[in-house]
């Protein structure tokens, strides 16, 4: 009995051992151990991109660079990965040269404008017009904000619209960008009044200067600030820029701090010169209209009153062409 048992049962395990590896068809195991491959190959890439971040950093002082070092190793990193998981596929050499000479074909004929901005990205990041962290300016489309990230393909900027704007290096270099923290952060901003003729100029100046003075962020003085070979006073300044129809229009110009807030800088620096002109013989000018009779402009009859309480009840039908002819003889 228990012979018999043994016996069926070798007969059993012999014949399952003879059905389960053929059963698994050979590509099915190649596919599993290309996944866990591939798997192993996307974990170790993070794992080198935190391995060598840190010495990276160190060497490398501009962020935007070390970020695209970092993105070459995971590349470098993946990109072995998958030559290992075709040759386990046994994918020849034939096959991967055509594989390329395909790929090599798309990316001339339908991703033309990603290598342009492959090539321009590298001409950004060697070039240096931003980093970043930087604050700067789109002129043509009026976007302004922080550069966030600066990559291979593209500009991400981060606006003070609380706004993300991703623009291809293709394009952001054909643009005018202003930075306005590229080496020094002290920026010169200007505002602009108009004051009347009959206001004192001088005092009006004056107030102006020590008005933005007093404003937060505003440099109230110092020594001279350099710009390429010239230099201007930190202080606040106020000129004449123009005499106007309706009065001369001043401009004061001032130095702030941090270029991060100048739309505020800008307006407090006006409420604070609306406050001095208050206390002083200065008027804001605006239009006014003056109008002129001379002995040609001929004469005008007018009456003030209560047109329905002095309106005669009756009386004889007066023409009003009466009335001009009369004007035109007084």
């Amino acid at each position: 009995m228990c012979g018999f048992i043994l016996v069926n049962g070798t007969d059993a395990v012999d014949e399952v051992g003879g059905v389960l590896p053929g059963s698994v068809p050979p590509f099915a195991l190649e596919l599993g151990l290309a996944l866990l491959v591939l798997l192993a190959g996307w974990y170790l890439s993070k794992l080198a991109v935190r391995l060598t971040g840190r010495t990276v950093a160190r060497r490398i002082d501009r962020p935007s660079v070390t970020r695209t070092v970092l993105r070459g190793v995971r590349l470098s990193v993946l990109l072995f990965t998958v030559i290992v998981v075709a040759s386990i596929l046994g994918v020849g050499d034939t096959e991967i040269l055509l594989s390329v000479t395909v790929i090599s074909a798309v990316i001339a004929v339908v991703l033309a404008p990603l290598v342009g901005s492959l090539i321009n990205g590298v001409f950004v990041l060697a070039d240096r017009p931003y980093e970043i962290g930087d604050m700067i300016e789109v002129t043509d489309e009026g976007h302004r904000g922080f550069v966030e990230d600066i990559t291979i393909r593209y500009t991400k900027i981060f606006t003070l619209q609380n706004t993300f704007i991703v623009i291809p290096n293709s394009e952001i270099q054909q643009r005018d960008v202003i930075n306005y923290s590229a080496e020094d952060e002290r920026t010169r901003l200007s505002v602009e009044f108009e004051v009347t003729y009959e206001s004192d100029l001088e005092a009006a100046r004056q107030a102006a200067e020590r008005a933005a003075r007093g404003v937060d962020n505003v440099i109230s003085g110092g020594p001279d600030i350099r710009i390429g070979s010239a230099r201007y006073p930190a202080a606040p300044r106020c000129v004449i820029r123009e005499h106007a129809d309706d009065g001369i229009i001043l401009e004061l110009f001032f130095w702030v701090t941090h270029p991060y807030r100048q739309l505020a800088d800008k307006s407090a620096v006006q409420r604070a010169v609306r406050d001095r002109f208050a206390d002083l013989d200065v008027e804001f000018a605006y239009p006014h209209r003056h109008h002129v009779f001379d002995g040609n402009s001929g004469v005008a009859r007018m009456a003030v009153g209560d047109l329905e309480r002095d309106r005669p009840s009756a009386g004889p039908a007066v023409d009003p062409g009466d009335d001009v002819q009369d004007a035109g003889e007084q």
